[in-house]
């Protein structure tokens, strides 16, 4: 079903402990708890004006394509559809071109600023600034490139 008709929605609150429960133990490229880097990116979408499906959206954002929670999962979850609609748009395909993906992003209504969040977290100096200078060379390279696919402000 691709609704929560007769069912209660996950609140923000229990979408944020989920997603913590699900990345538990995973780190970041620069070895600090995943967790922080969801928060980070619910932060930023909700300092944007976001709306909730989409506060939602930021905490799962990385789930489906870390593994941390099945695409089936997120079929039948207590979500509402722009939400799960969101999280998929986000999510990496193995293989896929950028600009296969950033197309998929501006053509789903609210995933624009769930990766722009993303993308404002992981380009973060403070955050690049631990990784090596060619990890770090790399990453910012791949991220401006994101941006300039999305059309959003470099920077």
């Amino acid at each position: 079903m691709d609704d929560t008709r007769g069912t209660v929605p996950l609140t923000l609150a229990e979408v944020e402990a989920l997603a913590r429960r699900a990345h538990e133990g995973q780190t970041d490229k620069a070895g600090r708890p995943y967790a922080e880097h969801l928060a980070a990116v619910a932060a930023g979408v909700r300092a944007r004006g976001g709306s909730a499906e989409q506060i939602a959206a930021a905490w799962l954002h990385d789930a489906v394509e870390d593994d941390a929670l099945s695409a089936e999962w997120l079929a039948e979850a207590a979500l509402a559809p722009a939400t799960k609609d969101m999280v998929l748009a986000v999510t990496k395909r193995a293989g896929e071109p950028p600009e296969e993906y950033a197309a998929r992003i501006l053509a789903t209504p609210g995933a624009l600023l769930v990766k722009e969040a993303d993308l404002a977290h992981n380009a973060d100096p403070e955050r690049l600034a631990v990784l090596d200078p060619a990890t770090r060379e790399r990453l910012t390279a791949k991220y401006a490139r994101m941006r300039a696919l999305l059309g959003l402000a470099s920077g």
